[in-house]
């Protein structure tokens, strides 16, 4: 299912939102213009493998790479996709959070996500980048301010839905945390598609973002 477009306007100019998507895209674009082994080299530096800090006791980078992680991707689809994501949703919850406590948001839910990964994939020294860790804590905060919203989605081949928000990222909730379950059942499973990041991103945005608002939260929340 793909998300074209919801139905709650933003009220101010996303300039965060916008920002965090030039700065990925550019730096992708800097990134694929290195030969195969230069990108391989990047990855293993600043992507997140964790058999470095359990297996081999230390990383290049220390700790970086669990911010830097997911600034880096493996593909035009595959920033193209995690940034579209983050225009969709991104600019209500930078609306209700102001721009400051967005990119703390932002961030934080992202190096959660990549604790998620590292505490399920212990030793595997397959690094992974990416954004969608970082971006699935915005999809937990929108799940949660604007559940009644609308979103219009494509199914391929031929359908358009407009479903509610709780609804599409719900559904897509569950089927990262059943894709990250199957995962666990393959033998030798390194954990190459960081489902328990997408994971434990959404459920930190579930449960953090009322700590990130500009106001206090009322006793029933948003309801857009």
């Amino acid at each position: 299912m793909i998300p074209l477009r919801d139905s709650t306007p933003g009220e101010t100019f996303p300039a965060v939102t916008v920002t965090i998507i030039a700065v990925n895209v550019l730096i992708f674009y800097f990134t694929s213009m290195l030969n195969e082994q230069g990108v391989q080299q990047l990855y293993y530096l600043f992507g997140l493998v964790p058999g470095y800090y359990t297996v081999n006791g230390a990383a290049p980078n220390g700790y970086l790479p669990f911010l830097s992680s997911f600034f880096l991707h493996g593909s035009w689809m595959h920033v193209i996709s995690n940034m579209w994501i983050l225009w969709l949703f991104g600019d209500n919850v930078e609306d209700r959070m102001g721009k400051f406590k967005f990119v703390l948001f932002y961030l934080t839910c992202g190096v959660i996500a990549g604790l998620a990964h590292f505490l399920i994939y212990p030793d595997s020294n397959v690094p992974v980048v990416g954004a969608s860790g970082a971006v699935a804590g915005i999809m937990g905060a929108y799940f949660i301010m604007f559940r009644h919203a609308k979103i219009l989605t494509y199914v391929p081949p031929f359908f358009l839905f407009s479903l509610p928000a709780w609804i599409y990222l719900g559904f897509w909730g569950i089927s990262q945390f059943w894709g990250g379950t199957v995962d666990l059942f393959i033998a030798d499973s390194t954990g190459q598609i960081a489902f328990w990041a997408h994971v434990g991103g959404f459920i930190s945005g579930v449960l953090l973002y009322r700590f990130f608002l500009k106001t206090p939260i009322n006793h029933s929340g948003y309801d857009y």
